[in-house]
């Protein structure tokens, strides 16, 4: 939850003018190989409000864990140290959007238009990063980076469709 939650953070931080003054590019700019490095879309504002977010996903998903037998019983993670639960909501968050951002930075090399979808790019850059950077305090099968794998590809498509209906993205794909 911590890094699907992360990746729709830079979307609703976009349209909150307190941070507009972190609307800053994290490539400020800069260029590789006569292309942008990132983009304009890739935000400190975004990365902020994304790491954020994973935080208190992380402490959310500890009280609920700590509040369930149910979920203790069939979870692969314990989520019943807080601090825990909060270094697994910024690893996973902070992964994917430098998952995010390592798939705009071949986007723009490959000179695929900001914004434009790049199948199956924009669905895995997130899942793949976050579990990377996850796997530094949690060990899972490998049986359930697949299905981690599969239930966010499927679930990306629809929130991003979602999203587009509310008025939230520029494009329904």
């Amino acid at each position: 939850m911590p890094a699907g939650f992360a990746n729709a953070a830079p979307v609703f931080a976009n349209k909150i003018p307190l941070l507009n003054t972190l609307g800053v590019p994290i490539d400020m700019g800069k260029h590789f190989r006569g292309k942008r490095i990132f983009g304009d879309h890739k935000t400190v504002r975004g990365f902020v409000a994304g790491v954020a977010v994973g935080a208190i996903t992380g402490a959310l998903q500890h009280g609920i864990y700590m509040h369930s037998s149910w979920i203790q019983h069939f979870s692969l993670i314990s989520y019943s140290s807080l601090l825990t639960s909060v270094m697994l909501g910024v690893l996973l968050s902070f992964g994917a959007l430098f998952g995010d951002a390592i798939k705009s930075f071949f986007k723009r090399q490959f000179s695929v238009p900001s914004g434009r979808a790049w199948f199956p790019f924009d669905q895995i850059d997130y899942i793949v990063g976050g579990l990377i950077f996850a796997s530094i305090i949690i060990d899972l099968p490998h049986s359930a980076y697949w299905w981690i794998g599969l239930i966010w590809f499927l679930i990306h498509p629809i929130a991003t469709f979602v999203a587009w209906l509310v008025g939230l993205k520029d494009s329904p794909i």
